[in-house]
């Protein structure tokens, strides 16, 4: 073990009772936030799909706008591995040299293969917004016009045919494309359960369940972050309209229309369901079985991390949301609040696991606390602190806000698939 890497645990690395020399929480808030980051990536785009597979009409405002948001997480699912690492300038050989011979060198061909289909798919589903585009902007002069024709002219990729023919194969190719990236956005964050699952010398990760919880919990984040900026940015827009006094035309970004939200809702309890019942699964299993290092986790679960699994994530993060989207005469705001929660409440389940994996001692005779740098002192220490995680999550937003400028997720006067 290098020195680097001593140093690298000790800035937040408290010890109690008997714990080896050489043991510190090494995988700290940007390791938390990897899982945390794919999963929203590969619950956004199985919200879209629910549009374009499985045929749910009254989804496709909030399904276009979840593909166009699935692009705006991608890239950002694999910062804070960059951030965390000792040697970043390392990190283009898994995309340059991918193989399944380990599940970090397989993250090359799962995050090019979706990132490739999440791009095709975007192209054919505005590729005739994108040609209509380049003709109106053909009659209007100055340099933004032009500079923005250009781009638009490379997006089409000289795919100038808008016939009734050609949108109906654009249509085809973006079905089975969304048909093919589900099963994909799923293995590119089921690996990252695989990795922590396939860890024996772990005892709190050595789990079968492991990638299929977390994939669960991936939707359901997913899909509560892009009901919950759809909701933000809509009303907002809506109330931008209000206060100018001026009446809404058409194809102008409206308000949140509450049937979309109702039905996004029915999927994500769904699916809410689901990860909260694998998750209870896998905790009886572990008891039941009782192995040998059932004692130190039952210390760990039961005693030192009693508040972040049973109040914070299971109770805050799971009940509490539940009932609020269950209980009659649901409001826009009851809603808000329990999608914050159960970001909240996913986020947890990763910080259990992560942290709380790394709590107990391989002597399963000592604990160590991880003490998550508020004011950072060193590039260290932002990149592993509140900063470094605060800065991670703001991305989203900000390439979200940039490819929205040329692919109109919220506009309903742009014609698309």
């Amino acid at each position: 073990m290098t020195e680097d890497m001593v140093v690298h645990g000790v800035e937040w690395t408290v010890k109690e009772l008997f714990v080896y020399p050489n043991e510190f929480i090494y995988w700290s808030i940007q390791i938390v936030m990897y899982p945390y980051m794919t999963g929203l990536v590969a619950g956004a785009f199985v919200l879209s799909s629910l549009y374009h597979v499985f045929g749910q009409k009254d989804l496709k405002e909030i399904a276009q706008f979840s593909l166009v948001f699935s692009l705006a997480l991608l890239p950002v699912a694999a910062i804070p591995l960059l951030l965390h690492l000792q040697q970043p300038l390392r990190a283009m050989e898994p995309l340059l040299t991918p193989h399944f011979t380990s599940a970090i060198a397989a993250f090359g061909i799962v995050f090019t293969a979706y990132a490739l289909i999440v791009l095709s798919e975007i192209w054919f589903v505005y590729r005739k917004y994108f040609v209509e585009q380049v003709h109106e902007l053909k009659t209007k002069s100055g340099l933004s016009n032009t500079l923005t024709r250009t781009v638009y002219r490379v997006l089409t990729i000289g795919a100038y045919d808008v016939s009734d023919s050609a949108i109906k194969v654009d249509k085809k190719a973006a079905t089975i494309l969304a048909a093919v990236g589900i099963p994909v956005a799923c293995f590119l964050h089921g690996y990252a359960g695989f990795i922590f699952g396939s860890v024996k010398a772990n005892a709190l990760w050595m789990s079968p369940l492991m990638p299929v919880i977390f994939i669960m919990s991936a939707v359901v984040s997913g899909i509560a972050l892009c009901m919950l900026t759809y909701i933000v940015i809509m009303e907002w827009q809506a109330f931008r309209q209000k206060r100018g006094g001026g009446v809404a035309e058409a194809g102008e970004i409206k308000g949140a229309e509450k049937e979309i939200i109702n039905k996004a809702t029915r999927y994500l309890l769904g699916f809410l369901v689901a990860a909260i019942s694998l998750e209870l699964l896998d905790l009886i299993f572990r008891g039941y079985t009782a192995m040998k290092s059932w004692d130190i986790l039952r210390s760990v679960m039961y005693g030192k991390d009693f508040v972040n699994i049973f109040v914070l994530q299971y109770t805050l993060g799971n009940l509490v949301p539940f009932v609020l989207l269950i209980l009659p005469g649901r409001t826009l705001r009851r809603t808000v609040v329990a999608l914050l929660l159960v970001l909240f409440g996913v986020f947890m389940m990763r910080w259990n696991v992560v942290i709380g994996g790394q709590a107990f001692s391989l002597s399963f005779s000592g604990y160590m606390h991880y003490e998550i740098p508020l004011i950072p002192h060193s590039v260290e220490t932002f990149k592993e602190g509140v900063f470094g995680a605060l800065t991670v999550m703001a991305l989203p937003f900000v390439f979200f806000w940039i490819i929205n400028k040329f692919v109109p997720s919220l506009r309903r006067d742009a014609e698309s698939t």
